[in-house]
């Protein structure tokens, strides 16, 4: 080799080292995290020993379902373009729940890349069929051309099966195995073509289906519910199906009104899975619809339940609902909630879910509440402390759009996280790792070590609704000095609301704090003395009935190398 060619090999070897470790120093590093919730309800409403706090799983939770096999509980809920997909939890007594991980966590289930955050993942339906000791999750999704989807296991804690496609339209499916190993799937649909009354009209249509070939029965399809309870008074959005079979008589329970305001669950019963089904003369058998708007501890919006028999040999119920702040805002999004269930006559109907909703509960006979120990899920008022040493992430922490495990990478150091060409206001996958907001009054703090090389690179926190209703409070670049800038996002409109010139010498430490609809982002050089930027802000755009959407607001370490939050 000649010496000229050594030695621009040489030059250029070094140039690549050199480029190679400058590139490293705009990638930021996390190396610590506190959520922490104080909300009033809580401090003023302390436990007895035999009581557990309602709802059971706080943020956003929607859409329960809850299936059993012997003592094991299994509860999943709607994810939307979350990543991984279903969330599910595992319980032995109804209070205590661990999340045991998620039920759509590979790309080849889950096919949300290019869609907003409330497409995707609607209703999942979880159920046991002792017939061939096989859980099945059911669920429609509404992204990656699926539609409607099935997936199997035998072991929920060993993952499950590639999604199944199923041959038929609507939304909110469910599946109901009979003593007799015969299966079915109900759904929510629209009326026949030519036969819709009103906006909002629905019908709920049940199908036969093939356990073998997983698959519903062509021609067997039949519209057991047209509307809802009563037609005449035009309901809307009859949905969220489910069949229970007790004393020899087929129990259909349904949500009416829709997820709002005038939400409700109803039932109806038939002698045979097919029907005809009849309304129950108590309907509806839980709902918050008629009680004065500035109640204390508000929980509204209640319905899409499923019912379960608890470990005392009594009905419980979960289901959704809400707990909006004092502006009547939703910024935790829809939560579950349990409450016991009265079935001592023909029709079930949910103890106390016809009266204002208490945020205590009686625990079931012989129940130790240990919700916050070890790995049995917080509620309440908590701190979570996460310092990334663990080499797997909490379950808590989920993507947008796309797997976590695309963009992070454990160090010594803390969680790197690899910024994409992505900003939060693009419907892509982002380098983002979200951890839900959970209560009214919260702080999330971490600590971050970056340094951004030009106005293209940003990282710090995301507070964020969907992608067109946000808050980015993060590090950035402009000519050759270092900024904080905080910008919100409105109806994908974006506003810088502060910046300011800062210097990086080390780590500094992002707060975003709220006092129920105020939100302030802070910031601390030293980690003494958090300075605010931007005074207190709106949670307005936070909220799921100001950005709409069926989500909660997330809470997301963010980073991006397609930034386009410039300093002023």
């Amino acid at each position: 080799m000649k010496k000229n060619q050594v030695v621009l090999i040489t030059a250029f070897l070094a140039l690549f080292v050199f480029t190679g470790c400058n590139a490293q120093k705009n990638i930021p590093v996390f190396s610590s995290v506190v959520y922490e919730g104080d909300d009033d309800i809580y401090n003023e409403n302390p436990l007895d020993p035999n009581e557990f706090y309602n709802p059971i799983l706080q943020g956003m939770y929607p859409d329960p379902a809850i299936a059993r096999k012997g003592d094991d509980y299994y509860l999943v809920a709607s994810s939307f373009a979350m990543f991984p997909g279903v969330p599910i939890f595992h319980s032995n007594d109804l209070v205590n729940w661990k999340q045991i991980g998620h039920v759509l966590d590979r790309k080849s289930q889950l096919k949300v890349h290019d869609t907003g955050i409330s497409m995707g993942i609607y209703a999942p339906d979880i159920r046991y069929n002792p017939h061939n000791d096989t859980f099945y999750m059911i669920t429609t999704q509404f992204a990656g051309g699926f539609g409607n989807i099935v997936v199997k296991t035998q072991d929920p804690k060993e993952g499950w099966s590639d999604p199944i496609k199923l041959d038929f339209a609507g939304i909110d499916p469910a599946i109901f195995f009979d003593d007799d190993g015969k299966a079915y799937v109900v759904h929510n649909d629209a009326p026949n073509e030519g036969e819709e009354l009103y906006q909002g009209h629905r019908v709920i249509k049940i199908w036969e289906y093939d356990v073998e070939n997983d698959q519903v029965i062509k021609g067997t399809d039949k519209i057991i519910v047209n509307g809802g309870v009563d037609l005449s008074k035009k309901p809307i959005w009859i949905e969220a199906p489910h069949i229970y079979k007790k004393d020899g008589r087929y129990y259909l329970m349904c949500a009416e009104g829709g997820t709002g305001g005038w939400h409700s669950e109803v039932i109806f019963v038939s002698d045979n899975p097919m029907g005809p089904y009849e309304p129950a003369p108590n309907n509806p058998i839980l709902t918050q619809r008629h009680f004065p708007k500035d109640r204390k501890n508000k929980v509204d919006w209640a319905g899409h339940a499923d019912l379960v028999v608890g470990p005392d040999d009594k009905y419980y119920g979960v289901f959704l609902g809400i707990r909006p702040n004092e502006k009547d805002r939703v910024n935790t999004g829809r939560e579950t909630f349990i409450l016991p269930v009265d079935w001592s006559g023909e029709f079930p109907v949910f103890v106390n879910g016809l009266v204002p909703m208490e945020p205590k509960l009686e625990m079931p006979e012989g129940v130790e509440n240990k919700t916050g120990e070890g790995d049995f899920f917080p509620n309440g008022n908590f701190t979570y402390t996460e310092d990334f040493s663990s080499k797997n992430l909490d379950y808590r922490w989920i993507g947008l759009r796309g797997p976590r495990e695309d963009f992070i990478e454990f160090t010594k150091k803390g969680l790197k996280i690899n910024p994409f060409e992505v900003n939060i206001k693009e419907v892509k996958p982002t380098s983002t790792l979200f951890h839900r907001q959970q209560h009214k009054d919260f702080s999330f703090t971490t600590t971050i070590d970056y340094k951004p090389k030009s106005e293209n690179d940003l990282a710090g926190i995301t507070a964020l609704q969907n992608e067109g209703f946000n808050y980015v409070f993060g590090i950035t670049k402009k000519d050759k000095e270092h900024y904080l800038v905080l910008e919100r996002t409105e109806k994908g409109s974006s506003e810088i609301l502060a910046s300011k010139k800062i210097e990086l010498k080390g780590s500094i430490q992002l707060r975003v704090e709220a006092d129920g609809d105020d939100y302030r982002f802070s910031y601390t050089l030293n980690g003494e003395g958090f300075e605010n930027l931007g005074g207190t802000v709106s949670g307005d755009i936070l909220s799921t009935n100001v950005a709409g959407g069926f989500t909660g607001t997330l809470i997301g370490l963010y980073a991006t190398s397609a930034n386009d939050a410039v300093p002023e």
